[in-house]
């Protein structure tokens, strides 16, 4: 006799419930609980018995051999970069964005650039054939060996793979895959996790890469359950703001290479464009001779990038100053704001701040306290930081500026642009005579501010 069995999945989290809430307890989303219903017969239990036929042996490690150790180069170094070196066959892929970041812009730019010699077959839930041809002609995107096939079925995808045997496979994107057998929707947990299951698995058996786009959800990680995630070989994400011109992938999980290294790009009408030097791209149309402007230094993983910070002070309308922040952390700026008023001596208690990261770079990094400390009381008291002076430094709560890392490695990026001078922390065992360029160790807020007067 069959069984029913009812329960709820959050289609944020991917947590499970006998019971239905209004919001989910794990994660706190409202209304994200989907009823599921599984439909079970009663099946004799093969608990204690032995199925091992011994056909799939343990080999010891130092017996096993390796398939196929060569990447496949995707043509655009800056994703081959993030990748560590390029594509390993039989890997899966995921990229996640949020809509017109640009996903499908650069998968059919891998199709250009590797169809000479590769066979790609592009699936797409979302657009038809003609849809995608206006896309591909825009980008350049022609050749015999693109094939590409509005669908949505998972079982009758499988089949056109064996068909076509192909080298690549795009799939666009996962939440519109389906399987027929399974009741839910498409893009509902069940769905996404057992499509992504199969396509695993296609990769592993036949050795071809697969390469998955999926959606974000509102806090930006990928949509479905977090399963999704540990089931492919690699995650990269696609950030940036729509309105602006810059393009970041960024290395979440990689089981062939190191998760440290960032992608560029800038997005053009003819599709994305490699950054090779961002630290000088960022820097253009630095303004000269005004105040509230500072230049730092940011490592997106071993790659300095000099960024500029702009601060704006003055006086509030409101019986409450407001604070706001574009590409920084609210909460980080609140508690340097304090420190300036306690350590340093000023009030902003009635002023209006604003903190903005030209380019809509997004800073996470505490290296950059100096330099946003340091744009704040510039605008406060109207005086300049020079352009081609570099600040790092973490600030803590006592005033002091801390040490950093890889210090070397952005002063050197410093250099290269054209910089003289950098203001770092004082550090002990640090040689300034290995570099051509001033440099200004400081212990706190006040002697920071004490070598930009002198300067």
């Amino acid at each position: 006799m069959a069984r029913v069995k009812e329960y709820f999945i959050c289609t944020e989290c991917g947590s499970m419930s006998g019971t239905w809430y209004g919001r989910c307890t794990s994660c706190g989303s409202w209304n994200s609980l989907e009823k599921h219903v599984d439909v079970k017969t009663n099946i004799k239990s093969s608990v204690g018995k032995n199925v091992y036929t011994g056909k799939n042996q343990p080999l010891s490690i130092s017996n096993i051999k390796i398939l196929n150790e060569e990447r496949k180069t995707t043509g655009i170094k800056e994703l081959d970069r993030v990748l560590g070196g390029g594509i390993v066959s039989g890997s899966v892929i995921l990229i996640g964005g949020h809509p017109g970041i640009g996903k499908s812009t650069l998968l059919l730019q891998i199709c250009r650039d590797i169809s000479s010699e590769n066979k790609i077959l592009y699936i797409s839930g979302e657009e038809n054939g003609s849809q995608i041809k206006i896309r591909s002609r825009r980008l350049g995107v022609d050749g015999e060996n693109v094939f590409v096939v509005s669908e949505t079925d998972i079982n009758v995808i499988e089949g056109i793979i064996e068909d076509i045997s192909p080298d690549l496979i795009i799939i666009d994107s996962i939440q519109t895959m389906n399987i027929s057998t399974i009741s839910s929707f498409s893009g509902s947990v069940t769905q996404v996790r057992e499509s992504t299951n199969i396509l695993t698995s296609i990769a592993k058996k036949n050795n071809i890469c697969i390469i998955i786009v999926g959606h974000v959800n509102k806090d930006g990680g990928i949509a479905g359950p977090k399963v999704l995630e540990h089931l492919v070989d690699v995650v990269l994400h696609f950030e940036g703001d729509k309105s602006s011109l810059y393009r970041i992938i960024r290395g979440i999980k990689n089981r062939y290479g190191s998760t440290d290294e960032v992608g560029i790009f800038q997005m053009t009408n003819g599709g994305l464009i490699e950054v090779e030097n961002p630290s000088k791209i960022l820097l253009e149309g630095i303004p000269q001779n005004v105040s509230g402007s500072s230049v730092s230094c940011i490592m997106e993983g071993v790659r300095p990038i000099l960024v500029e910070i702009q601060a704006l002070v003055t006086k509030t309308s409101f019986g409450t100053p407001r604070r706001d922040t574009s590409g920084f952390d609210y909460n980080r700026m609140s508690l340097l704001i304090a420190i300036i008023e306690k350590r340093g001596g000023f009030f902003l208690g009635n002023l209006d701040v604003y903190l903005n990261i030209v380019g809509g770079i997004k800073i996470n990094d505490p290296v950059c306290d100096l330099a946003v400390v340091l744009s704040i009381i510039s605008s406060l008291k109207n005086f300049c930081i020079p352009s081609t002076t570099m600040v790092i430094g973490e600030v803590g709560l006592s005033g002091e500026i801390r040490t950093v890392n890889n210090i070397r490695n952005r002063i050197k990026e410093a250099i290269n642009i054209g910089f003289d001078r950098c203001i770092i922390p004082n550090i002990s065992d640090f040689d300034k005579s290995e570099f051509d360029i001033k440099i200004h160790p400081v212990d706190n807020i006040k002697s920071a501010i004490y070598i930009l007067n002198s300067i």
